[in-house]
């Protein structure tokens, strides 16, 4: 389901992060897996827009990145529920650098500085900003 919202997501929204994007003229494969033997969020969708304009622009993401965050097809922006929990997980992971909604910046308080303190955060207050600053593009 996140695939196919991040898909309908690029078809109305692509142009406004590149002309490049083509939902049309290129076709995009995306494999989900589950490294750490943890279980699949269903949180996928920023995670696959951000995947796809990278395929489709031929432009890799920051290393070490992590992308917390989920979004509807709108594009509305959803914070990140038990944040700590999840920065831990990212932590566990190898994550260097995290990419989270402003929308999240509120529950920061609630995580130890030394958690924070692992991470470079890197907030964002759209999808396109998301993915403009996954890819290092500024």
């Amino acid at each position: 389901e996140a695939t196919n919202t991040a898909f309908n997501y690029l078809k109305a929204n692509g142009s406004q992060i590149s002309g490049s994007i083509s939902t049309t003229t290129k076709d995009y494969i995306i494999n989900y897996q589950d490294l750490n033997g943890i279980g699949m969020t269903k949180l996928l969708t920023l995670p696959s827009v951000i995947a796809i304009a990278s395929s489709a622009l031929g432009k890799p993401t920051l290393s070490s990145l992590a992308v917390l965050g989920e979004i509807s097809i709108s594009g509305t922006i959803q914070k990140v529920e038990e944040l700590a929990s999840v920065l831990q997980v990212c932590l566990d992971s190898g994550a260097k650098k995290v990419l989270i909604p402003i929308t999240s910046a509120a529950e920061l308080g609630t995580v130890p500085a030394d958690l924070i303190g692992a991470f470079s955060l890197i907030f964002y207050s759209t999808p396109q900003e998301a993915v403009f600053k996954a890819l290092g593009v500024e």
